[in-house]
């Protein structure tokens, strides 16, 4: 169980670093796009269609410094520590969900295993933190047992 936990981790890093690399490709896209717009248009034209391209590329720029935020998270990670409460890097058993308290990368497959790899601050993360093996806790008129902390 240990070393699906580093597992785990690896895969929240891939899942960082396919995504930075998706959004630079898209903004070195938008970046061409905006000079062949320049090239080519003009008039009010010109204009809606760069001011499309400059929001596009606003909305990449906000979602790269996210995923930078969540790279830094994940820096402060060690997948190697073992602790009795869940803290962030903690992988959750519960009876029916597993749960990798790390980052929001949704559901990871791992050995035919299903993983959700999720964020401290995220609704049920915030109610995970802090608990140990034996506690209940309720999400979404749900009880919750903590069978197991790795």
């Amino acid at each position: 169980m240990k070393d699906s936990k580093q597992e785990l981790y690896k895969l929240c890093r891939e899942f960082i670093s396919q995504k930075l690399l998706t959004l630079h490709t898209s903004i070195a896209d938008i970046h061409e796009a905006m000079n062949n717009e320049s090239k080519s248009s003009a008039g009010d034209k010109y204009e809606t269609a760069r001011e499309m391209l400059e929001q596009d590329l606003n909305i990449q720029i906000v979602q790269v410094n996210e995923l930078n935020k969540q790279r830094d998270i994940l820096d402060r990670i060690d997948p190697n520590i073992h602790s009795e409460v869940v803290v962030p890097g903690s992988l959750v058993k519960t009876k029916n969900t597993n749960y990798y308290i790390a980052i929001s990368a949704g559901t990871l497959k791992l050995n035919g295993a299903s993983y959700f790899a999720i964020s401290s601050v995220s609704p049920i993360g915030t109610k995970l933190m802090g608990q140990k093996p034996g506690s209940k806790i309720m999400f979404n008129d749900k009880e919750i047992v903590i069978e197991e902390i790795v």
